[in-house]
């Protein structure tokens, strides 16, 4: 069961090589592409040089920064184009830690989505602020009431996707790019009665560089939440 790991990049040059070693290091069959939006601290030239080293690290520039929902749609549309079995999504910072891999791999053969999962028995979060906590945990119960929603971390990026599955959706179709891509595509996945599964993880906030999430970022997610719920 062949993997392919999606890593949209920005300004990642501190984290991504150890990530991608680390990546590497898992006990799956696993390749990894990186999204890279022309950072201008030189993360792709990192990759490439990376790639160069190892066939299974592969490289997707972009002109510019382009927003992460594009990302993962390029980076999905990539793997779909070539023999992938999943393809997951996840942060370039660490939050997302790799040593979970193996686990949501294991949930995939039964799932066509499997997602990293803050909010179930034994996940949870490190160096997060009450406020934040707040925030996050506000939105995830907003999400559910709204959209009715039955899984716990629908804002989580840490996720696999069975290709079949990605297949039979529009990916161009989705309107939502930042974070609320992850929402709105969750919600597109629950229309097309994908199979989900949480699997526990604790999210630990990043160890370098700064955080790409913005106050708008999070009034563009709750205006994505009432969109979906009055259009369908």
């Amino acid at each position: 069961m062949r993997l392919l790991m999606v890593v949209p990049t920005y300004n990642e040059r501190e984290n991504i090589e150890r990530l991608v070693r680390e990546l590497l290091a898992q006990p799956v069959d696993l390749h990894v592409v990186v999204v890279d939006d022309a950072s201008p601290d030189g993360t792709g030239a990192l990759v490439q040089a990376l790639a160069a080293q190892d066939p299974r690290v592969h490289l997707l520039s972009r002109a510019g920064k382009l927003g992460l929902g594009t990302a993962y749609v390029a980076g999905m549309t990539w793997g779909l184009a070539r023999d992938y079995a999943f393809i997951g999504t996840m942060d370039a910072d660490f939050s997302h830690d790799p040593k979970y891999l193996p686990a949501l791999a294991a949930a995939a053969p039964d799932a066509d989505l499997v997602i990293g999962s803050r909010y179930v028995p034994d996940g949870g979060t490190v160096n997060w602020g009450v406020h934040r906590q707040l925030l996050s945990g506000g939105a995830n119960a907003f999400a559910r009431a709204m959209l009715g929603f039955t899984t716990h971390d629908n804002t989580a990026g840490f996720r696999l996707y069975r290709a079949a599955f990605l297949r039979g959706l529009d990916l161009a179709a989705i309107r939502s790019n930042g974070y609320s891509f992850l929402l709105e595509f969750l919600y597109r996945c629950r229309q097309a009665n994908a199979r989900v599964r949480e699997i526990p993880i604790v999210f630990v906030d990043r160890r370098e560089g700064k955080s790409k999430i913005s106050r708008q970022e999070i009034f563009k997610a709750l205006a994505t939440v009432v969109r979906l719920r009055i259009r369908g």
